[in-house]
C-alpha cells in the first residue's frame, strides 16, 4: 500500500541516499535532472504518496500555485488550464483557480493570497495589476509571477506572449487577398495593451494594402458575444457598411455573425468574418470560423515551467517567451462580393 512506502524504500530501489530522495521529491536544485527522474520513477513504482502537510511545513512552501483569469466562463482558458495543470501536477503542485470578473478588488485579494504564502506563485491572465503592484520583479524579493498572453507594460515580470500585432496583420492580409477593400475591426476592450496591439496590426495591414479606415470602422467590445453583436449592428447601421469583419476574438466574431444573420446577410457570400483564438467550438460553428489559432496548451505548459524556474530560483529564466500563431482558414471568409445590398432591419 502506498501509505506504507517510506523514503528509505525509494532510496533502496533508486540506489541513492535517503537525503537525495528527500531533495529530489522536494525539487531541490541540488539534485540533477537525471537523479530526480530516477527517484520519481522509483517512487511511482512503489506507489509512494507524499505526506503533503509534513513536507510543506518542512520546506515552508504551500505547494500551490494560482492561475488568475478575468472570466472563468470564457472557454478560451480551458486549454491553457490543461497545460498549466499538467506541468504543475507533475511537479507536485496543486493548481488553484482565481476568477476576477474584472473586479480590481477581487484581483487584489489573489495578490494578497500570494503575498501571505497561501500560494507559491501566480500565472496572471487579466492584463492588469492591482493598485500598488506596479513593479513586481522577483529579483527584488517579490512573489514569483508569470504573465500569460495578456501584456502588462513595465512591470518587471516574466511573460509568455504571442505577437498580437503580426497575427492581426495576417488576418487582414487574408481578407485583402480575397478582394475585400472595406474591412472593419471589432476591437477588444481599450485601452488594454492586447487590444491595442491587435488594432495596431489591423491598422498597419490596412495601410500596407492602401486601404482607408473610416472613423466608425473600429468599434470596441469587451470580448463577449453580446458586444460583438452590438459592434456589428453599429457598423451596419451606418452608411458605409464593410464587406469583411476582423474581430479581436472568436466570441465577438460569433456575435457579429448572429447579427448579420438577423439582418438577412450571408456569411461569407455577403460579409466575411474572421476571429482570433480558435476556440474548440470555432471549427464546428456555422459556418466554421476562419481565425487565428493560439497554441493554448503549450502556452499553459510554458507559463507553468517558467513559474517553476522562478520559484526554484534557477538563473536561466527568460524574461519573455513568444509563442507562434497560425491562421486557420475555414468557411466564414470568401471572396468580396461585387455588390452588397444592406438591410437596415
Amino acid at each position: 500500500m502506498s501509505e506504507r512506502t517510506k523514503i528509505k524504500d525509494i532510496a533502496r530501489v533508486a540506489g541513492v541516499s535517503t537525503a537525495t530522495v528527500s531533495r529530489a521529491l522536494s525539487d531541490s536544485a541540488l539534485v540533477t535532472d537525471a537523479t530526480r527522474e530516477k527517484v520519481r520513477a522509483a517512487a511511482n513504482r512503489l506507489n509512494y504518496r507524499l505526506n503533503v502537510r509534513a513536507r510543506n511545513l518542512r520546506i515552508q512552501k504551500s505547494m500551490a500555485v494560482l492561475l488568475v483569469v478575468r472570466n472563468m466562463s470564457n472557454p478560451f482558458y480551458l486549454e491553457i488550464f490543461k497545460g498549466v495543470e499538467a506541468v504543475a501536477r507533475a511537479a507536485g503542485y496543486v493548481l488553484l483557480m482565481g476568477n476576477t470578473e474584472d473586479d480590481p478588488a477581487r484581483e487584489a485579494e489573489y495578490f494578497d493570497m500570494l503575498r501571505d504564502g497561501q500560494a507559491d506563485g501566480m500565472i496572471l491572465m487579466t492584463g492588469t495589476l492591482p493598485e500598488g503592484h506596479a513593479v513586481l520583479d522577483p529579483a527584488s524579493g517579490a512573489p514569483p509571477i508569470v504573465v500569460a498572453l495578456e501584456a502588462v507594460d513595465d512591470c518587471g515580470l516574466a511573460h509568455v506572449q504571442i505577437d498580437n500585432c503580426a497575427a492581426a496583420k495576417q488576418a487582414v492580409r487574408h481578407l485583402a487577398s480575397l478582394g475585400h477593400r472595406k474591412i472593419a475591426h471589432i476591437c477588444g476592450p481599450l485601452p488594454e495593451i492586447l487590444s491595442r496591439l491587435r488594432r495596431d496590426g489591423y491598422r498597419k495591414a490596412m495601410a500596407k494594402a492602401g486601404l482607408e479606415i473610416p472613423r466608425n470602422y473600429e468599434p470596441a467590445g469587451d470580448y463577449s458575444i453580446q458586444s460583438g453583436r452590438a459592434c456589428c449592428a453599429a457598423l451596419f447601421d451606418a452608411d458605409n457598411p464593410p464587406t469583411a469583419l476582423f474581430a479581436a476574438n472568436d466570441e465577438m466574431a460569433f456575435g457579429a455573425i448572429g447579427e448579420l444573420r438577423r439582418r438577412g446577410l450571408r456569411v461569407p457570400e455577403d460579409v466575411s468574418v474572421i476571429g482570433f483564438d480558435d476556440l474548440f467550438v470555432s471549427e464546428s460553428y456555422s459556418p466554421p470560423l476562419t481565425t487565428i489559432s493560439q497554441p493554448r496548451v503549450d502556452i499553459g505548459r510554458t507559463a507553468m515551467t517558467m513559474l517553476l524556474d522562478i520559484i526554484g530560483a534557477r538563473q536561466s529564466v527568460p524574461r519573455t517567451i513568444e509563442m507562434q500563431t497560425e491562421l486557420i482558414v475555414r468557411q466564414s471568409t470568401g471572396k468580396a462580393p461585387n455588390k452588397l445590398e444592406i438591410s437596415a432591419q
